[in-house]
């Protein structure tokens, strides 16, 4: 393999995965008014589970060996997927703007290179801390023009705010976990406890503080199968895979560039307006994710 092959397949996985990822708020906001956050999310996730049991089965996929590795799972699902994915749909569910979760979110790369450098050893390069940096600023540019028509409209909720922190410190968490003991778990059965773990306990909280009920819209079902077939079985497969073949800190630098995508989205779906500022701010974020994930090249 050349080395030019190489780098094409660096920026392929990761480019793809933003792509898919960042569709999820725009299957969001199709979804969410015909469904409260926890049982929208429950729901999916318990379907999603079901079509990953059926997928390693047909695929005679390597199972799970030992109890340590359900357990292993069902914590990484619970952070990677209940707390995360649950205090966002719940934030936008209390009327907070998607701009405002996505600066809040965004700093799980730096509180994730942080950890990652005590828990797992790595350490970043003063580049890639460099473009951590400059990945804050980008996103901030971004949703800057966003956040200040939010703000001169009416104050944002506390507990919509609270929601997106628990959403940061689960998503930073559930990252750091998955490193460090997701590469001795099957991938695909794995994923599949993972679904059930988190599944389980937004049923549960759904249960106890929602009515729990669904308006079955064309709407509806359109966000609903989009947001299990290509958000929990492709992007976050392919979120897994990323994890076992790079850094925890280069990998979650790819968040980064979700708010710039969404922005593009936007335009494109709902026609929100992208300011020139917004623009600059794309590019200032993709420079700096480049400077954390793709690696200089030798002399």
């Amino acid at each position: 393999m050349t080395a030019a092959t190489s780098r094409v397949q660096s920026v392929g996985g990761p480019a793809l995965f933003v792509l898919l990822w960042s569709t999820g708020f725009v299957g969001a906001k199709y979804g969410l008014p015909y469904a409260e956050p926890f049982t929208f999310l429950g729901v999916r996730l318990a379907l999603a589970a079901v079509l990953l049991a059926l997928i390693a089965v047909v695929l005679r996929s390597a199972g799970m060996v030992s109890r340590p590795q359900y357990g292993r799972a069902a914590v990484a699902g619970i952070l990677l997927h209940a707390g995360y994915l649950g205090g966002v749909f719940y934030a936008i569910s209390l009327g907070i703007p998607a701009g405002v979760s996505a600066v809040v979110v965004s700093l799980q790369p730096v509180l994730t290179a942080v950890l990652a450098s005590r828990v797992l050893g790595e350490h970043p390069t003063p580049r890639q801390w460099a473009g951590l940096a400059l990945g804050v600023a980008g996103v901030a540019l971004v949703v800057g023009p966003g956040l200040a028509r939010a703000g001169s409209a009416e104050p944002l909720s506390i507990p919509g705010l609270v929601a997106c922190v628990v959403a940061l410190a689960s998503g930073t968490l559930g990252t750091v976990f998955q490193k460090r003991h997701g590469d001795g778990i099957p991938l695909v059965w794995g994923t599949a406890v993972q679904y059930v773990a988190a599944g389980a306990l937004l049923l549960a909280v759904a249960a106890a503080t929602e009515d729990m009920t669904i308006r079955w819209t064309g709407e509806f079902v359109a966000a609903f199968v989009w947001l299990v077939v290509v958000l929990s079985l492709g992007a976050v497969l392919l979120l897994l895979l990323l994890l076992r073949r790079g850094s925890a800190a280069g990998v979650s630098s790819l968040y980064y560039l979700v708010p710039p995508a969404v922005a593009v989205e936007a335009y494109l779906l709902f026609g929100e307006r992208v300011t020139a500022l917004s623009l600059v701010g794309i590019v200032v974020t993709a420079v700096g994710v480049a400077l954390v994930v793709v690696p200089p090249r030798k002399r």
